[in-house]
C-alpha cells in the first residue's frame, strides 16, 4: 500500500577515530564547516542506503561498482536494459516499479540516445518522497593526521625511500545528528509504499553494517540513537523542522572535548499528539 501519512526521522551517529566522510577537495580530510562542525554529505549518506537496500536483495539503480550485482558498470547500460517504454511517462513508472531507489530518492535519467536514434532512451527526472539532510556534528571536531609509508615496490626495480608517504585523516570523536523526512504527496506519484518505509527505517538503523574500509573500520560508526515519527495525516501534525528541532543534544559539560557518546545530554520533548518511536 502507497504510503499514506508523513514520515521524519532523526538520528544520531558516533565516529571514533575514523574520517566519516573525505572531501576529495581538501586532500580526503574528514569534512568540517568553517567553525570547525564535523559534515557528512546528504550524497554519502544515500550511498550507504542504496548499500544496505542491495545487501536486502532490493534492486537499486545507482549502484557502486563495488556493489554492482546486475553487470551493468553504468547507469546508461542499466536504463536502457529496462526502460523501453515510447513515452516519458510509462518509463517513469517503470523506472519507479522496477528500482527502490528510484522511487525512494528519485533520479534525473538524462542519457544520449544511441546512434540508431532509437526512441527507447529516457529522459526525464523523477522526484522522490524521501529528503535527507546532511550530517552535522553536535559539536566541534577534532582532525588528526598522519603520514604514512610505503613497505613495498610499486614497479619492478623502483627504489623505496622516506619520501613515498601518504597522509591518513581521522576525526578523534565526533557526534553527528542525521535528519529526514518522507513527503506523502511525491510518495503517491513514485509508488512509495508502506513496506518501502520499513525497508527505509531497517536501512538506517544498520547504516554501517557491511560499510568497513581503511577509513573507516569496522566499529569506528555506530547509529546510537534513532527516532522515528509517524504522523497521523498526509501533511503532518507539525513541521519537519519542528520535530526535528525536538531533539536537542547538548554537551553535558561545556568547553571539554567530546570522547564518547555518554558525554552529551540528548533531550527529547515529543510534540503534543506526535507519538515517537525510538528504534534504538
Amino acid at each position: 500500500m502507497v504510503l499514506q501519512n508523513k514520515i521524519d526521522f532523526c538520528i544520531l551517529v558516533t565516529a571514533t577515530n575514523c574520517n566519516p566522510n573525505g572531501d576529495p577537495l581538501n586532500g580526503n580530510r574528514p569534512r568540517t564547516s568553517y567553525d570547525g562542525f564535523g559534515e557528512i554529505s546528504d550524497v554519502c549518506i544515500k550511498r550507504k542506503i542504496r548499500n544496505r537496500m542491495i545487501d536486502m536483495g532490493k534492486n537499486v539503480f545507482v549502484q557502486s561498482d563495488d556493489k554492482c550485482v546486475d553487470g551493468y558498470f553504468c547507469l546508461k547500460d542499466r536504463a536502457e536494459a529496462v526502460l523501453k517504454e515510447k513515452n516519458k511517462e510509462d518509463n517513469v513508472k517503470k523506472a519507479c516499479q522496477t528500482w527502490l531507489d528510484v522511487r525512494t530518492f528519485g533520479q534525473v535519467f538524462a542519457f544520449k540516445k544511441n546512434n540508431d536514434n532509437s526512441e527507447n532512451v529516457v529522459s526525464a527526472p523523477v522526484r522522490g518522497p524521501v529528503s535527507i539532510r546532511a550530517g552535522i556534528s553536535c559539536s566541534p571536531v577534532d582532525v588528526t593526521s598522519m603520514q604514512i609509508v610505503k613497505s613495498v615496490n610499486n614497479e619492478p626495480g623502483e627504489k623505496k625511500s622516506p619520501d613515498t608517504m601518504g597522509t591518513k585523516h581521522r576525526v578523534n570523536f565526533g557526534l553527528y545528528k542525521i535528519m529526514g523526512s518522507v513527503n506523502v504527496q511525491l510518495a503517491e506519484k513514485t509508488g512509495f509504499s508502506e513496506e518501502d518505509a520499513e525497508i527505509l527505517k531497517e536501512c538506517l538503523r544498520t547504516l554501517f553494517v557491511n560499510d568497513a574500509s581503511s577509513a573507516r573500520p569496522d566499529g569506528c560508526m555506530e547509529v546510537v540513537k534513532m527516532y522515528w515519527w509517524k504522523h497521523n495525516c498526509k501533511e503532518g501534525q507539525y513541521s519537519a523542522a519542528k520535530v526535528h528541532n525536538s531533539v536537542q543534544v547538548t554537551l553535558k559539560t561545556e568547553g571539554t572535548a567530546p570522547k564518547c557518546y555518554e558525554d552529551y545530554e540528548v533531550v527529547l520533548t515529543e510534540p503534543e499528539g506526535l507519538a515517537v518511536e525510538e528504534v534504538i
